[in-house]
């Protein structure tokens, strides 16, 4: 089952912490020249009366024509004289400008929870309008991971991807915990995208690099095992999902962001009912909503009735499994979350169709398909085809059904997508078994048996280093 795990947009004031020499500074005589006669000129004072009564009109005369590079004492020296902060003389920029960008930044996640993607957008983009004038590196990178968030919202999965890469460019020298949101929107486009190996691959690279250069950052690591959990669900590799779990729940007492623990909750329920433990489940799910609620974040909280309702179908609770998906699905629906609106869909029609209502269910996922792009979505394109298959498959139309099987297994071959492609090939096995195709049935069933012998290593490397035993105490 597709799930959006691990898109929450991240707490309140996510910039990463400052303390990196600002750009330029004190290295551009030319400019600050520039900006020191801009000054003077606008105060109304000479140069005698700037430079007195520490320097001399001949040392300023020559400053602002960017022939000599100022001390710190005579930057400040002038910066007083001209009633401004030593910064913003040497380099441009507003002196409260950072924090007011970072103020805005998180007025656009707050935007981006609650209203519209829209409307976040916009703030983000003048943000980053703000930021790319006066080189502001840290505020440049979460106004564009902010802007890759609110296209992963709308479906837009292009410009995330653009979005997220470009904001790994603009962090590169920083450390890679301040580029952890980033690499985790990256890997979340991918596996929309039904390209859930490439998806692990991101993450596990970051996670090995944290894990064995001494970054042991807390929330990044959080951020990066929960991302996981999904796509190797997806591609059957169910015991690194568990072990991606178990870390993510050890970290939780190391990390201070509410909004990243629930997200972490509400991943984890999909290892715990797939562990049989739905009353795990369904308590993690409650902890993750409690926190949503706290913070009226509607997205998330809507992915928390979507796997709320997950996991009751899986448990075999269909009526509050059919509640749930109406909600999370209404929810997503008045966000504009087509996207993820489309995933929920087909949650509901499997509900649907195994509460007899097939007719409702089909017409629920050929509406999906029709409005499904070619370059998305591709694990849950292949779960509507598998559900189209089973339900012509239930009203005796073997050619259809064999159709939709067939498409269902390109798309899950192309993702792929391990585990539902086991399931493909035994449905599309027992449809030639019945009709007497026995040797295509046992080649279906071969294939089968090859993507189920060794769940998620035919696709997936070692897996990533574990944390040393104590790395946060």
């Amino acid at each position: 089952m597709p799930q959006p795990d691990g898109a929450e947009t991240g707490g309140v004031g996510t910039a990463s912490p400052r303390g990196t020499a600002l750009p330029g500074g004190t290295t551009d005589p030319v400019a600050i020249g520039r900006r020191v006669k801009k000054l003077r000129k606008e105060r109304g004072l000479t140069q005698r009366q700037l430079a007195e009564p520490e320097y001399t009109a001949a040392y300023v005369s020559t400053l602002e024509a960017g022939k000599v590079r100022p001390s710190e004492a005579a930057l400040r020296h002038i910066a007083d004289r001209l009633g401004v902060a030593g910064e913003e003389l040497a380099t441009g920029r507003p002196t409260y400008l950072a924090a007011e960008l970072r103020m805005q930044l998180t007025d656009a996640q707050r935007v981006l929870a609650v209203a519209d993607a829209a409307d976040a957008r916009a703030v983000y983009e003048q943000v980053l309008e703000r930021a790319d004038a006066y080189e502001l590196t840290e505020e440049r990178g979460a106004a564009l991971i902010g802007l890759g968030e609110c296209a992963l919202e709308t479906g837009e999965l292009a410009e995330a991807l653009a979005r997220f890469e470009a904001a790994e460019q603009a962090l590169a020298g920083e450390p890679l915990p301040a580029r952890a949101r980033a690499v985790r929107g990256r890997s979340i486009v991918h596996y929309l995208a039904g390209e859930l190996r490439y998806s692990c691959y991101l993450l596990e690279s970051a996670i090995d690099e944290l894990n064995t250069s001494g970054l042991h950052d807390p929330s990044a690591l959080l951020q990066l095992y929960t991302a996981s959990i999904a796509p190797y669900m997806d591609m059957g590799a169910h015991a690194r999902a568990a072990q991606a779990a178990e870390l993510a729940l050890a970290l939780v007492p190391q990390v201070s962001d509410p909004v990243l623990v629930a997200g972490m909750h509400r991943t984890v329920a999909r290892t715990l009912i797939a562990e049989g433990r739905a009353d795990a489940a369904q308590t993690s799910l409650t902890r993750a909503a409690e926190l949503y609620e706290q913070f009226q974040m509607r997205t998330e909280l809507a992915h928390c009735h979507w796997m709320r309702g997950y996991v009751c179908a899986q448990d075999g609770d269909l009526a509050q499994a059919e509640a749930a998906l109406r909600t999370a699905r209404s929810m997503l629906v008045s966000k504009r979350a087509a996207l993820y609106v489309s995933q929920v869909e087909v949650e509901l029609a499997d509900v649907l169709r195994r509460r007899g209502k097939s007719q409702e269910a089909a017409e629920l996922l050929e509406n999906l398909l029709s409005g499904l792009q070619h370059d998305r979505g591709a694990v849950h394109a292949g779960g509507a085809h598998r559900l189209l298959g089973l339900i012509a498959e239930g009203a005796g139309d073997v050619e259809s059904a064999e159709l939709h099987y067939a498409s269902a297994l390109t798309l899950l071959e192309q993702a792929g997508a391990a585990g539902d492609l086991a399931d493909i090939c035994r449905l599309l096995g027992d449809l030639m078994r019945h009709e007497g195709r026995t040797e295509e049935a046992l080649n279906a069933y071969r294939t089968g048996l090859g993507h189920r012998a060794e769940p998620g290593t035919t696709t997936l490397g070692p897996a990533p280093a574990r944390p040393p035993v104590t790395p946060w105490t």
